[in-house]
């Protein structure tokens, strides 16, 4: 079984005091992706969206579209439309169906209808405005159409802000696994408007605190010892501690995708809880649970692993999943079938895009701040289900 070392050596934490508890103007903050042409600003701020200088040197069109979906429009297209308004002679619109359940052909096509029947060119820059969901079909969208076309990532979530709008990666789901068909491909600029998150129902955020915690054990314990003295700060929507996680989270996986940007290698640690956490989507039904749910709860699994690998001591596991607790995900699994739970989980994970001639590769903690790419038992792994499902 062998395993395959990834751990980064990324940027010391900075900039926060331990606690953050008074609620004040959070100022605008850049992290660079380097990615030679490539290359992008991630830029962080409240009040963004109306802000002049977000929207300077954007590529020259014609023509731009937003894509955005049907809970998200009534409360941002209108302010992205107005701010971008000045640098194109048409800005079109496409709502589509809001959830995980629509990240499928069927609406992908929409995006490709609205394309064709407005006449876009293959200068047209596309806008995902929205969360994770959005921002993965209109980043496979401007990757496809016409073979390429611009495209700015303007997430609206947590967890969009902390991960899926960094780093290229541009998916849709099919019946029997999450992700498996899309492409890389960058965008030209990324704008986290935080103000965005103050709509944000209480369960999405803190589905994306699951993305947030996960750059700790992988990479940065001093981070995860911020989360757990702020989690009280992020629970409440603390404009600090939210521009401070975005900030430290967007950095640890621009160093990650700066050297891995195709995930060869290194990158793959950025899936710390998502095999286990994609099985759990694709078994109970993309939707049933949020996808920053599936990797809390896919988080503890894994650091179960880990400690049964003897990677990690009981300790470890029982402060992941107190934290993980407190930000209020599940840390018990589901029962996807009674009759053999564990089989079910296993045979998703098969299909795990890490999975090799069809040996599942887990993303385990190597002691506290490092990560490793390892096999392990099917055995083993039974055990970790039957352990931490319901």
């Amino acid at each position: 079984l062998p395993c395959v070392q990834t751990s980064p050596q990324t940027p010391t934490l900075g900039g926060m005091s331990e606690t953050t508890s008074s609620f004040q103007t959070a100022p605008v903050q850049t992290v660079a992706i380097s990615l030679d042409d490539r290359s992008y600003d991630i830029h962080i701020g409240q009040g963004l969206l109306s802000r002049p200088a977000t929207w300077a040197q954007l590529p020259k069109a014609q023509t731009a579209m937003i894509v955005t979906n049907d809970t998200i429009a009534p409360l941002y297209e209108a302010a992205l439309r107005q701010a971008i308004a000045g640098h194109f002679k048409q800005v079109h619109t496409v709502v589509l169906p809001d959830g995980e359940a629509h990240k499928d052909w069927q609406t992908l096509n929409l995006i490709f209808d609205a394309l064709l029947s407005r006449g876009c060119d293959r200068k047209t820059v596309l806008f995902a405005l929205g969360g994770g969901v959005i921002g993965d079909m209109t980043g496979f969208a401007a990757a496809s159409y016409m073979r390429g076309v611009p495209f700015v990532q303007v997430p609206t979530t947590l967890l969009s802000q902390v991960d899926s709008s960094v780093g290229g990666k541009t998916a849709i789901n099919h019946p029997l696994g999450k992700n498996m068909i899309g492409a890389f491909y960058q965008p030209v600029r990324v704008v986290c408007d935080l103000n965005t998150l103050t709509t944000l129902p209480q369960r999405e955020l803190s589905a994306g605190l699951a993305e947030v915690i996960k750059y700790g054990p992988i990479a940065d314990m001093a981070f995860l010892q911020w989360i757990e003295a702020n989690i009280d700060a992020l629970m409440g929507q603390d404009p600090q501690a939210l521009a401070h996680a975005v900030k430290r989270s967007c950095e640890i996986k621009a160093w990650v995708v700066g050297q891995d940007e195709r995930e060869a290698g290194l990158r793959a640690i950025l899936n710390f809880g998502h095999t286990f956490g994609h099985a759990i989507e694709a078994g109970l039904g993309f939707g049933v649970w949020l996808h920053g749910e599936a990797v809390g709860c896919g988080m503890v699994m894994a650091a179960e692993l880990s400690h049964r690998l003897g990677r990690v001591d009981a300790a470890f596991v029982a402060r992941l999943r107190a934290l993980i607790t407190r930000a209020g995900l599940p840390v018990r699994g589901p029962v996807i079938d009674a009759s053999d739970n564990a089989g079910h989980y296993i045979a998703h994970m098969r299909l795990d895009k890490k999975a090799v001639g069809g040996d599942i590769q887990f993303v385990v903690i190597d002691g506290p701040g490092k990560a490793q790419v390892c096999g392990a038992p099917d055995s083993m792994v039974r055990d970790v289900i039957d352990a931490c499902c319901a």
